[in-house]
């Protein structure tokens, strides 16, 4: 390109790549993902996506979709989705307060905050095809990962049921029976080290294929631990894939993909936002049990203001093992047949299973208040037959059947000795899930430049699901074998409790039953071609999620009837654009949501009765209004700006709350849903410079912001808001001819800033705080062959 266009070119980008551009994620993909043809124009490359279960360019998909290639993921060195948090628009990716192994997954102001698995999920992730039903280890470990793609909005037709919120698809790499493969080692500050490598060898050429891949990744933890001085939140985690690919002839191909992952990591962190009066509250600067450190300061510790991450990060856990283990094995079995008579065929057989078992010091002090001990254990079946086919040059569609069963057991022990020394509470979760729905999304070219878009899903869900409750006093430690078992207890001849086993009947509270629903949902959609690569859409999406019972109870009342399910529209107009020769890339989305029967989890803590409660409410009425702008140009060879800028506008529509806690009924209408920032903006810079020995550096720097927004209160209290975030992130990578050898430095927060990420409020028990990231930074080596 020449100088002088690329002056004209960056003086009319200026006013738009300085107000919205986004994080290297989206628009960017992999070089190996671009076609060959774009390479002349150096222009802005193709990228190819399977968010409507086929093969297609991103900017064709009349979807408000993301894209994050694999080759950036592992530049940055993100190894969880976690770590995309801030760099898509309108979505956030988070955990709850005290469970850091449950996804939290909020796309345009619609999701889930409740840890346990019997709330379900209204943003869906799926992994080479296979829907993850359980929240429980879905922030995956990305290692040999093809790219991560981000859908927003309802896409019920194509991918059932519980995605009213959007679906996020994880596409690993797959084997395509060439011999290659990397390896790649990483050191950073808190003693971070990962080493990952995949192989793969054909052992029957154009027949059978092996490819195996890996990864181990550690580090310390950033809190303190008031009691013994010792670092809290490290990671450990190894994971391994193996992969058979199969292609018996060219239109037969059959992946076997088995993955095994161990995570040994420290016990979830729990700092305490208490304050004076409330149950869990200790004093700043007060010693218990022998600790090396004085009590922190509350981060909560102004009355009717948001909490304030501080400059050192410090939590307790004086009571329980610093220990939390899931185990997890993930099979995919994947045919695909294409040109049969019936179309081109893909079934898709997963299966997974997972255990999790945790201590958790739940006042986050030196002092012996609360903690539990956890363990979860679910698997899932499921099973999808689909069909691609065409009738005539004019209409094309995709057919199919999902099946899906799903089975978990839950179990927590939960001392509250801050309510009543020896006080205890048990709480076991049985629950089962079986779904079904047939599905077809059709495609008719009207005109050379209109096309039609119109799907249907019928969908059948039932949950078979038992809750139990018992309370006793003077149970042995959470580490002793008898552990839930209590004494009796005799008080002047008079038996005030008689001893058992908390976990046999009968029980105090045993509540639960079965349910059914049947749902029929749609999408409708109009794109245009107004240009070359140039593309005007609308749609209209109705959304469905499930309903179930209660798991968590306090009351016979959380869990004795189900909550039903509930319903969003969503409407929505797009445009997707490249202007000049491909060097500028806009792509904007305008919806409305109108949300019924909304599903809210009502966490409470009653401080007359000791008990927390749970439960979920279909009170609420809610509407969505917003937008995602996203925007990228290259002004001349080697230089890529993007950004992006996303709006929400969330509230209640209606919404009488019952306060449990202060026995009164308050109208929300008018207040704003959970984990919806009403703005969010991120800017990036990539410069890549070749030099005549094939050698190459690449620079790459991104800024992002998300504002304020409110976590686990429904009433919206100052002490569930978190505050806005500001984050600069950056790299700068060698890389040898051909890209064989890479050396990168990488940083995450480079400013170091120091942030509030989670905040469950229980006001007279106190707030569950939990820490963002400190500054992350480090150096890495890879060796491609």
């Amino acid at each position: 390109m020449k100088v002088s266009r690329a002056i004209q070119l960056m003086s009319g980008l200026s006013a738009i790549a300085l107000a919205a551009v986004p994080a290297g994620a989206m628009a960017q993909a992999a070089p190996d993902q671009a076609q060959a043809a774009d390479a002349p124009t150096g222009g802005i490359g193709e990228i190819i996506v399977t968010a409507q279960k086929k093969a297609e360019s991103i900017q064709t998909v009349p979807i408000s979709i993301a894209a994050v290639g694999g080759e950036q993921l592992s530049a940055m060195n993100v190894t969880t989705l976690q770590a995309l948090q801030g760099s898509v628009p309108n979505v956030q990716i988070d955990n709850f307060a005290n469970t850091p192994n449950n996804a939290v997954f909020t796309i345009r102001g619609i999701g889930v905050i409740e840890p346990d698995p019997y709330a379900g999920n209204t943003v869906s992730i799926v992994v080479d095809g296979v829907p993850q039903f359980f929240s429980m280890g879905a922030l995956l470990d990305t290692y040999d990962t093809n790219r991560v793609e981000i859908l927003r909005g309802p896409q019920g037709t194509l991918f059932g049921a519980n995605t009213t919120g959007g679906v996020v698809n994880v596409v690993t790499n797959q084997p395509d029976g060439k011999f290659d493969g990397y390896v790649k080692g990483t050191y950073g500050n808190w003693n971070r080290f990962d080493i990952s490598a995949a192989v793969e060898a054909p052992l029957v050429e154009d027949t059978l294929s092996l490819k195996v891949s890996g990864i181990h990744t550690q580090r310390d933890g950033w809190t303190t631990n008031v009691w013994n001085g010792e670092d809290m939140g490290r990671k450990n985690v190894d994971a391994v894939r193996g992969q058979l690919y199969i292609t018996p002839n060219a239109d037969l191909r059959i992946t076997l993909q088995g993955e095994y992952v161990a995570a040994r990591n420290g016990a979830p962190i729990v700092v305490n936002g208490g304050l004076p009066g409330e149950g869990n509250y200790v004093p700043e600067g007060t010693f218990w049990n022998g600790a090396k450190l004085p009590m922190y300061q509350s981060p909560c510790s102004v009355e009717g203001q948001p909490c304030k991450a501080p400059d050192k990060y410090y939590s307790g856990n004086n009571e329980v093992p610093d220990q939390s283990d899931m185990t997890t094995k993930f099979f995919v079995g994947t045919i695909q047949y294409d040109n049969t008579p019936l179309g081109d065929i893909t079934a898709i057989t997963g299966y997974k299973r997972f255990t999790l078992f945790e201590y958790t010091d739940q006042d986050g002090t030196a002092k012996t208040n609360n903690a539990t001990r956890r363990r979860t254990r679910g698997w899932q079946f499921s099973q999808e037959l689909r069909s691609a086919f065409e009738a005539g040059d004019n209409f094309n569609a995709v057919a199919g059947l999902f099946y899906l069963k799903t089975h978990y057991n839950h179990y927590q022990m939960y001392h509250l000795d801050f309510a009543l020394p020896g006080l205890v509470q048990y709480n076991e979760q049985d629950q089962g899930t079986e779904s079904f729905s047939a599905f077809l999304q059709t495609y008719t070219q009207l005109t050379d430049q209109l096309k039609l878009s119109a799907g249907v899903r019928y969908t059948h869900d039932s949950v078979n699901a038992r809750s139990t409750l018992d309370y006793g006093v003077g149970a042995p430690a959470l580490t002793d074998p008898n552990w839930a078992i209590i004494p009796t207890i005799v008080v002047d001849g008079e038996t005030l409790q008689v001893g058992r086993d908390l976990r046999t009947g009968p029980h105090d509270i045993d509540v639960g039953g079965k349910k059914s629903w049947d749902n029929v949902g749609w999408k409708l959609g109009l794109d245009y071609e107004i240009g070359q690569n140039q593309m005007v859409y609308a749609s209209w999406a109705r959304g469905f999620k499930s309903g179930g019972f209660t798991g968590r109870i306090g009351t016979a009342s959380d869990g004795d009837t189900p909550y039903g399910p509930e319903k969003v529209d969503t409407f929505e107009v797009g445009l997707k654009a490249d202007f000049l020769d491909r060097h500028v890339r806009t792509n904007l989305a305008v919806f409305y949501t109108n949300y019924r029967d909304m599903q809210v989890a009502q966490i409470y803590f009653d401080p007359d009765t000791n008990t927390q409660g749970n439960r979920i409410l279909n009170a609420a009425k809610s509407e969505i209004k917003g937008f995602e702008l996203e925007v990228q140009a290259i002004p001349f060879e080697g230089l890529t700006l993007r950004g992006s800028l996303a709006y929400l506008d969330t509230k209640y529509k209606s919404f009488l709350y019952f306060d449990p806690v202060a026995e009164e009924y308050l109208n929300l209408k008018g207040y704003a849903l959970q984990n919806a920032p009403k703005w969010a903006s991120t800017l990036g810079l990539n410069y890549t410079k070749t030099m005549d020995n094939g050698n190459s550096i690449v620079a790459d720097v991104s800024w992002m912001y998300t504002g304020q927004k409110f976590y686990t209160a429904v009433v919206n209290t100052p002490r569930s808001s978190i505050q806005p975030t500001y984050y600069v992130d950056g790299m700068l990578t060698w890389y040898g001819p051909d890209k064989r050898y890479s050396i990168g430095l990488w940083g995450k927060n480079l400013f170091d800033k120091r942030y509030i990420s989670t905040v469950y409020d229980s006001p007279g028990y106190m707030g569950l705080v939990g820490y963002a990231p400190p500054r992350q930074f480090g150096v890495s080596v890879g060796y491609n062959f």
